[in-house]
Protein backbone atom coordinates (compact mmCIF):
# COMPACT_ATOMS: atom_id res chain seq x y z
CA UNK A 1 0.00 0.00 0.00
CA UNK A 2 1.48 3.27 -1.03
CA UNK A 3 0.20 6.69 0.11
CA UNK A 4 -2.77 5.49 1.53
CA UNK A 5 -4.18 4.05 -2.08
CA UNK A 6 -5.54 0.47 -1.62
CA UNK A 7 -4.86 -1.75 -4.88
CA UNK A 8 -8.17 -4.43 -5.35
CA UNK A 9 -7.14 -7.72 -6.71
CA UNK A 10 -8.16 -8.38 -9.78
CA UNK A 11 -12.07 -10.80 -9.82
CA UNK A 12 -11.84 -14.36 -10.96
CA UNK A 13 -13.00 -15.24 -14.46
CA UNK A 14 -16.59 -15.65 -14.54
CA UNK A 15 -20.06 -13.15 -15.67
CA UNK A 16 -20.52 -10.10 -13.89
CA UNK A 17 -22.82 -7.36 -14.05
CA UNK A 18 -24.27 -4.99 -11.33
CA UNK A 19 -25.05 -6.42 -8.25
CA UNK A 20 -24.31 -10.02 -9.42
CA UNK A 21 -21.31 -12.57 -10.00
CA UNK A 22 -21.95 -16.01 -11.41
CA UNK A 23 -19.06 -18.74 -12.08
CA UNK A 24 -19.12 -22.55 -11.88
CA UNK A 25 -20.16 -24.46 -9.42
CA UNK A 26 -16.93 -26.79 -10.07
CA UNK A 27 -15.08 -23.64 -9.55
CA UNK A 28 -16.78 -22.73 -6.51
CA UNK A 29 -16.66 -26.00 -4.88
CA UNK A 30 -12.72 -26.51 -5.79
CA UNK A 31 -11.67 -22.97 -4.05
CA UNK A 32 -13.48 -23.81 -1.10
CA UNK A 33 -11.98 -27.50 -0.98
CA UNK A 34 -8.84 -25.98 -1.55
CA UNK A 35 -8.63 -23.73 1.07
CA UNK A 36 -9.88 -26.53 3.62
CA UNK A 37 -7.93 -29.43 3.40
CA UNK A 38 -7.84 -31.28 6.94
CA UNK A 39 -4.44 -33.70 6.66
CA UNK A 40 -4.73 -36.63 8.41
CA UNK A 41 -0.69 -37.39 9.48
CA UNK A 42 0.26 -40.98 9.73
CA UNK A 43 3.91 -40.72 10.78
CA UNK A 44 6.29 -43.15 11.69
CA UNK A 45 9.81 -42.11 11.61
CA UNK A 46 11.70 -38.85 11.15
CA UNK A 47 9.83 -37.67 8.31
CA UNK A 48 7.01 -37.00 11.03
CA UNK A 49 9.32 -34.54 12.66
CA UNK A 50 9.87 -32.32 9.78
CA UNK A 51 6.46 -32.36 9.40
CA UNK A 52 5.70 -31.14 13.32
CA UNK A 53 7.88 -28.29 11.68
CA UNK A 54 5.61 -27.25 9.22
CA UNK A 55 2.83 -26.75 11.96
CA UNK A 56 5.34 -24.70 14.11
CA UNK A 57 5.60 -20.46 13.83
CA UNK A 58 8.50 -20.46 11.40
CA UNK A 59 6.84 -22.40 8.20
CA UNK A 60 3.21 -21.98 9.67
CA UNK A 61 0.69 -24.42 7.86
CA UNK A 62 -2.29 -22.72 8.50
CA UNK A 63 -1.46 -20.00 6.15
CA UNK A 64 -2.67 -22.61 3.68
CA UNK A 65 -6.12 -23.49 5.05
CA UNK A 66 -4.60 -26.68 6.95
CA UNK A 67 -4.57 -25.26 10.53
CA UNK A 68 -6.56 -28.36 11.90
CA UNK A 69 -4.81 -31.63 11.80
CA UNK A 70 -7.59 -34.34 11.65
CA UNK A 71 -6.46 -37.60 13.79
CA UNK A 72 -9.97 -39.40 12.79
CA UNK A 73 -9.81 -41.09 9.27
CA UNK A 74 -13.79 -40.53 9.33
CA UNK A 75 -12.97 -36.40 9.74
CA UNK A 76 -9.62 -35.94 7.25
CA UNK A 77 -9.75 -35.94 3.14
CA UNK A 78 -5.80 -35.30 2.98
CA UNK A 79 -3.85 -38.79 4.44
CA UNK A 80 -0.36 -37.64 4.78
CA UNK A 81 1.88 -40.67 4.74
CA UNK A 82 5.13 -39.90 6.63
CA UNK A 83 8.07 -42.27 7.11
CA UNK A 84 9.42 -45.97 6.79
CA UNK A 85 5.79 -48.52 6.44
CA UNK A 86 6.43 -51.74 7.58
CA UNK A 87 4.36 -54.57 5.58
CA UNK A 88 2.49 -55.39 9.07
CA UNK A 89 1.07 -51.59 8.80
CA UNK A 90 0.25 -52.05 5.44
CA UNK A 91 -3.31 -53.17 6.45
CA UNK A 92 -4.00 -50.66 8.97
CA UNK A 93 -2.67 -47.60 6.48
CA UNK A 94 -5.06 -48.97 3.88
CA UNK A 95 -7.75 -49.77 6.60
CA UNK A 96 -7.61 -45.83 7.39
CA UNK A 97 -7.57 -44.81 3.99
CA UNK A 98 -10.89 -46.71 3.51
CA UNK A 99 -12.59 -45.23 6.21
CA UNK A 100 -11.62 -41.79 4.77
CA UNK A 101 -14.79 -39.95 3.01
CA UNK A 102 -14.72 -39.51 -0.50
CA UNK A 103 -13.08 -37.23 -1.69
CA UNK A 104 -9.45 -38.06 -0.30
CA UNK A 105 -6.50 -37.90 -1.35
CA UNK A 106 -2.81 -38.92 -0.43
CA UNK A 107 0.68 -37.51 0.00
CA UNK A 108 3.49 -39.60 0.22
CA UNK A 109 6.34 -37.99 2.31
CA UNK A 110 9.74 -38.89 2.37
CA UNK A 111 11.87 -41.85 0.68
CA UNK A 112 10.71 -44.72 2.94
CA UNK A 113 7.01 -43.56 1.98
CA UNK A 114 7.66 -43.71 -1.37
CA UNK A 115 10.04 -46.38 -2.44
CA UNK A 116 10.96 -47.66 1.05
CA UNK A 117 14.16 -45.73 1.06
CA UNK A 118 17.38 -47.14 2.02
CA UNK A 119 15.72 -49.96 3.89
CA UNK A 120 15.39 -52.76 0.93
CA UNK A 121 14.75 -55.57 3.04
CA UNK A 122 11.42 -58.15 3.61
CA UNK A 123 9.88 -56.21 6.24
CA UNK A 124 9.44 -52.87 4.66
CA UNK A 125 7.30 -51.92 2.62
CA UNK A 126 8.61 -50.44 -0.88
CA UNK A 127 6.29 -47.57 -1.42
CA UNK A 128 2.77 -47.04 -0.08
CA UNK A 129 1.36 -47.21 -3.72
CA UNK A 130 1.26 -50.85 -3.73
CA UNK A 131 -1.76 -50.89 -1.41
CA UNK A 132 -3.33 -47.14 -2.15
CA UNK A 133 -3.23 -44.58 -4.60
CA UNK A 134 -1.07 -41.85 -4.34
CA UNK A 135 -1.85 -37.97 -5.61
CA UNK A 136 1.48 -35.95 -5.00
CA UNK A 137 5.23 -37.50 -4.19
CA UNK A 138 7.10 -35.38 -2.10
CA UNK A 139 11.24 -37.00 -2.30
CA UNK A 140 13.66 -36.37 0.20
CA UNK A 141 15.43 -38.37 3.42
CA UNK A 142 13.83 -36.41 5.43
CA UNK A 143 12.49 -33.86 3.17
CA UNK A 144 12.47 -30.11 4.22
CA UNK A 145 9.86 -28.65 5.76
CA UNK A 146 9.58 -26.27 2.28
CA UNK A 147 9.30 -29.81 0.07
CA UNK A 148 6.42 -30.53 2.71
CA UNK A 149 4.77 -27.34 1.98
CA UNK A 150 5.24 -27.85 -1.87
CA UNK A 151 3.77 -31.15 -1.31
CA UNK A 152 0.81 -29.44 0.22
CA UNK A 153 0.63 -26.81 -2.64
CA UNK A 154 0.34 -29.18 -5.09
CA UNK A 155 -2.13 -31.19 -3.50
CA UNK A 156 -4.39 -28.19 -3.18
CA UNK A 157 -3.63 -27.30 -6.66
CA UNK A 158 -5.35 -31.13 -7.59
CA UNK A 159 -7.64 -30.66 -5.21
CA UNK A 160 -8.54 -26.90 -7.07
CA UNK A 161 -8.44 -27.74 -10.45
CA UNK A 162 -10.68 -31.60 -10.26
CA UNK A 163 -13.47 -32.40 -11.35
CA UNK A 164 -16.44 -32.64 -9.72
CA UNK A 165 -17.55 -35.50 -11.58
CA UNK A 166 -13.89 -37.04 -11.75
CA UNK A 167 -14.67 -39.22 -8.86
CA UNK A 168 -17.48 -40.81 -10.68
CA UNK A 169 -15.48 -41.41 -13.77
CA UNK A 170 -15.03 -44.91 -15.03
CA UNK A 171 -10.97 -44.51 -14.93
CA UNK A 172 -11.11 -43.34 -11.23
CA UNK A 173 -13.14 -46.66 -10.70
CA UNK A 174 -11.11 -49.38 -12.32
CA UNK A 175 -8.37 -47.49 -10.24
CA UNK A 176 -9.61 -47.95 -7.70
CA UNK A 177 -10.48 -51.73 -8.57
CA UNK A 178 -6.76 -52.27 -9.43
CA UNK A 179 -6.08 -51.24 -5.83
CA UNK A 180 -8.70 -54.55 -4.55
CA UNK A 181 -10.75 -50.67 -3.16
CA UNK A 182 -14.72 -50.84 -4.02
Amino acid sequence: MTSGRVDIAAKPPGIEGAGFFATSLEKVVGLARKNSIWPLPFATSCCGIEFMATMGAHYDLARFGSERLSFSPRQADLLMVMGTIAKKMGPVLRQVYEQMAEPRWVLSVGACASSGGIFDTYSVLQGIDRIIPVDVYVPGCPPRPEQIIDGILKIQHLVETESLRRRDSEEYKTMLNAYGIE
